[in-house]
């Protein structure tokens, strides 16, 4: 077990369920449950042949249209199925040692949220006025109600909760608890974490771990300190979106000193957050995906080499592993959230070969403890490659990405920590016949077009056999 939790061992599939699933755009509300989730027991064969260990599964409960809507916090979505169709496939889940995390909307809900359609009914008088912030009567929204509230970020279809209202603070911490207590989840991620009230996170932290000890609280947070959400009585991770914009566009300008300063920045000496496990990622519901941002489509795999071996929780977004390609449209998300079908994807991928290159650096990742909990120091840093040391507890390894298209010879000087094998050679876990010995405090790699070396030091005894 990490010395941080079950999760920094992890390596998390994330899952738009209302996408891939194939619900329909809007929710009737009058309709029986179709229990579309059934469709995710046939994913869990692949999921684990791709290492992974944990799935976050997007927003499941009752919305209006997209899941960031809450209509009711304590019922799944009925174009996803019933509380029962949830918990069983939870049950499946942990029955193959997979983990759970949901997605947990505690910033705003949707106008069809019952407390606010009971405001909208009774005005004045009803009892749930203070649950929403800045809800004043005197005036007219911009959607027509006889009132003012607030949105969020001017959305108005989502309708910014007051946190700070005791009632509505202890109904959606006893959700919270439901959630545990029915679909034994182990963990959450809270949509726009960075605008939600710090004494609220303490008190749905305090409530989720003294229900399930080790319950694991992910924040999505895109600016700011991230140290802010991160500690003892707070969240145990957040978005790592500053990786993220670097991952992609130092291969597009061929500028590696782009991302090796962040991670410096964020994980070297002195960074700002060297014992945060934050999760990392290559593109999720909100972005654009990753293979439609980079220029040459073989830049996926140093890119990915790199997602499973910086600092940080990897995460794989449904249908990036094969190289799926999908962006924005105005005022729509739905190219992000397609939904897929496994035979057909398995089948037809624009890249193929990406999802086993995947399977296999999440196997060198779970078996490499310098990989999930190690330091970071960076060796050497030029346009195309970028090399660097993972350590922890005497184990090394050694990281080395190249992404020009011819091979590059790098010369690298391993530091005092990683020399106990001086004279043995290192070994490439992604090929193990290849490796290079260590002369002098001077290892001399050869890292292929496009591609990546993660090296161990093998002992001398071991390297004599």
């Amino acid at each position: 077990m990490s010395p941080q939790g079950w999760a920094r061992d992890a390596v998390f599939y994330h899952i738009y369920p209302l996408g891939l699933c194939g619900a329909p755009e809007a929710n009737s509300f009058d309709s029986p449950p179709v229990e579309r989730l059934e469709k995710l027991y046939g994913w869990l064969d692949h999921l684990q042949a791709l290492g992974i260990t944990a799935l976050y599964l997007g927003p499941v409960f009752e919305s209006g249209s997209h899941g960031y809507d809450t209509a009711d916090y304590f019922a799944v979505d009925r174009r996803l199925g019933t509380n029962r169709t949830l918990a069983a496939l939870s049950r499946e889940l942990h029955r193959r040692g997979l983990r759970l995390i949901l997605d947990a909307v505690f910033h705003h809900a949707g106008r069809r949220f019952w407390a606010f359609r009971d405001v909208q009914e009774r005005g004045e008088r009803s009892e749930y006025c203070g649950w929403f912030a800045g809800l004043s009567f005197g005036g007219r929204s911009p959607l027509g109600d006889p009132f003012r509230y607030q949105g969020w970020e001017g959305h108005y279809e989502l309708v910014k909760l007051n946190l700070s209202n005791p009632a509505l603070r202890a109904h959606l911490l006893q959700a919270a608890e439901s959630w545990i207590r029915g679909f034994a989840i182990d963990g959450l991620r809270l949509d726009v974490a960075y605008l939600l009230d710090l004494d609220f996170l303490r008190a749905l932290a305090a409530r989720c771990r003294s229900l399930k000890p080790g319950f694991w609280l992910l924040g999505e947070v895109i600016h700011g300190d991230y140290r802010r959400w991160v500690g003892a009585g707070l969240l145990d991770s957040v978005t790592n979106y500053e990786c993220y914009k670097g991952l992609y566009s130092s291969h597009n300008d061929r500028n590696y000193f782009e991302i090796a300063h962040t991670l410096d920045r964020q994980f070297g000496a002195g960074g700002l957050y060297r014992e945060l496990p934050l999760y990392a990622f290559a593109d999720n519901h909100d972005v654009d995906r990753v293979a439609s941002l980079l220029r040459e489509p073989e830049h996926l795999y140093p890119l990915y080499c790199l997602l499973f071996t910086i600092p940080g929780i990897p995460s794989i977004y449904y249908g990036s592993e094969w190289g799926l390609q999908g962006r924005k449209a105005p005022g729509s998300d739905r190219a992000l959230r397609p939904s897929l079908e496994l035979e057909r994807m398995s089948r037809d991928a624009p890249r193929p070969e990406l999802a086993p290159a995947i399977g296999r650096l999440a196997r060198i990742r779970s078996r490499s403890a310098a990989l999930r909990y190690g330091g970071y120091r960076q060796l050497q840093v030029s346009h195309e490659q970028l090399a660097f040391l993972r350590h922890w507890q005497g184990e090394a390894a050694l990281v080395a990405v190249n992404a020009a298209g011819q091979p590059a010879r790098l010369e690298l000087k391993t530091p005092a920590e990683a020399r106990a094998a001086e004279a043995a050679r290192w070994t490439d876990a992604l090929d193990p016949s290849v490796s290079f010995a260590a002369r002098g405090g001077t290892l001399e790699v050869e890292v292929p077009p496009r591609g990546a070396r993660i090296l161990s030091p093998q002992p001398a005894s071991m390297a004599a056999m």
